[in-house]
């Protein structure tokens, strides 16, 4: 993978695309790489505009978000030093625009909600776009993650799925960088403690056997690969996977998850769990794309 590769945040000037900024300055210090600040604008009479394209030609940047995008820039400098950070205004879709920089990325850092955004939605479109077609892992910030968590451990969901594998793999990746323990957990379902026949009692024990086992295999893989980590195995209790990821990730500095676990839908980028860990997380989230 090319060294170059820059740590990319979406700008817009939104109290979310500055919380997401610091978030993505912390991780390119972390990783040695740049920082590099986008800004996706379309033409101000918007999409579908009946008019022959080559007459109005490419828009030109707003001279407004070419000022909001430098300060941004300087103030992030001063704050970490020795950080090289680049912005740069691109004529597109926010959405588009970010998941185009993907390709040349090491990381996107995106806010839960900018601008354009709806108050009551607690991930955005834009959001929601490149987290489900980056390609390259995302992390998703919310506006009310400052200051930015640093003590805490990274959790990973394990269930054994080949995008838990990969989740698994990047999310060592990051409690080794950041010098802090993984925690990997798997949510066994509960029954929502009614009395239960004594087949399901024995189909729950089997499960929570397999739950061990999971985390187990998983963490021989980390360990193999960061003998000095601390690794923590942890099976969770809880109604369904997504409540017992957003449950655990209380305590964290860092939620990872894949983009589809074991009983997701082939044709969805994003399964349900992911989207709901992305949505109501109490902690930023990683969504562990591969790097293409």
């Amino acid at each position: 993978m090319p060294m170059n590769r820059p740590v990319v945040v979406g700008v817009d000037g939104s109290p979310s695309s500055l919380a997401a900024a610091e978030h993505a300055a912390r991780a390119a210090q972390l990783r040695s790489r740049p920082l590099l600040l986008v800004h996706g604008y379309l033409h101000p009479f918007g999409y579908g505009v009946p008019l022959n394209p080559y007459e109005i030609g490419v828009p030109a940047p707003s001279e407004e978000a070419q000022k909001m995008m430098e300060r941004t820039a300087a103030e992030l400098g001063e704050r970490w030093p020795g950080l090289a950070v680049e912005a740069r205004q691109v004529a597109g879709g926010p959405g588009a625009t970010l998941i185009e920089e993907s390709r040349r990325a090491e990381l996107v850092v995106v806010g839960s909600r900018g601008r354009g955004g709806f108050a009551g939605l607690l991930l955005g479109s834009v959001g929601a776009q490149v987290a489900a077609h980056a390609h390259c892992p995302v992390l998703v910030v919310r506006p009310d993650e400052q200051p930015i968590p640093v003590d805490g451990p990274v959790l990973v969901g394990v269930d054994g799925s080949e995008s838990s594998d990969l989740a698994v793999s990047v999310g060592a990746d990051e409690a080794a960088l950041r010098d802090v323990p993984l925690v990997l957990v798997h949510v066994v379902a509960t029954d929502g403690g009614r009395t239960v026949p004594e087949e399901i009692e024995e189909s729950q024990a089997a499960h929570q056997a397999e739950a061990v086992r999971l985390l187990a295999d998983a963490s021989a893989v980390v360990r193999a690969r960061h003998p000095d980590l601390v690794v923590r195995e942890h099976p969770v209790r809880a109604a369904g996977a997504a409540q017992g990821l957003i449950e655990a990730s209380g305590a964290a500095a860092l939620l990872v998850v894949g983009t589809r676990g074991r009983a997701g839908f082939a044709g969805l980028l994003l399964g349900s769990v992911s989207q709901a860990a992305i949505q109501h997380a109490h902690c930023p989230v990683l969504v562990a794309h591969p790097v293409s």
